[in-house]
């Protein structure tokens, strides 16, 4: 079973990722992270996240399982991968290790901005999702608190947006929900209750009801 997870940032979708992982006993990969570490090697090189060739090596070079998790969660890396991932010789880059991770005999559940409509169109379950914005700057910026790494609330919030609206106007994968997706608004919910949503609307959906 290969489950797709859409959405736009701190929208709990790799929280929700892990947790369906996690109860159907299936591999995870988060796309978002790769995105991340390529951002993290250039920034770590003292190179531009704009030079396009710069970014398509470092994503050449790329090794999964060597990216820094605690270093990629900032806002200064976030902001850079959201410029490397609009760049179509990076998303080619990074494109057959996706596939190749979702066609692990096994299953797995893999999530990101572009999972549902590119990577796997033909996912079994895709699930879009989504909050607020509001909702999404406050989960942020209490994420990075909890990292020491204090920031405005006022200016987060307008990063975010920004961020929002490059995600969806890239002319490479934009970020949307794909028609066959099920929407999922974890807005004033807490992570048990958006992780029980997500298992209710992926059995419907594998038993062929309606969630």
């Amino acid at each position: 079973m290969i489950i797709a997870i859409d959405g736009p940032t701190a929208s709990g979708k790799g929280t929700v990722a892990k947790r369906i992982a996690a109860h159907y006993g299936l591999a995870r990969l988060d796309t978002g992270a790769l995105y991340r570490g390529v951002a993290l090697a250039l920034l770590d090189a003292g190179q531009d996240p704009k030079d396009v060739a710069a970014a398509e090596a470092a994503a050449r070079a790329l090794d999964p399982d060597a990216i820094d998790e605690g270093r990629i969660r900032t806002v200064e890396v976030g902001d850079a991968a959201s410029i490397v991932a609009q760049m179509p010789p990076v998303r080619a880059a990074l494109f057959d290790l996706q596939r190749r991770f979702a066609q692990a005999p096994q299953g797995a559940v893999l999530d990101g901005r572009d999972i549902a409509t590119v990577i796997c169109p033909d996912a079994d379950v895709k699930l879009f999702v989504t909050a607020s914005l509001t909702e999404r700057a406050r989960r942020r910026w209490a994420e990075l608190e909890k990292l020491g790494q204090p920031t405005d609330l006022v200016a987060l919030t307008a990063l975010i947006a920004a961020r929002d609206k490059r995600d969806a106007e890239r002319p490479e994968a934009p970020l949307v929900q794909a028609p066959d997706a099920h929407l999922l608004d974890t807005t004033g919910l807490s992570i048990d209750e958006a992780a029980a949503a997500a298992r209710r609307i992926i059995d419907a959906a594998v038993s062929g009801s309606h969630p």
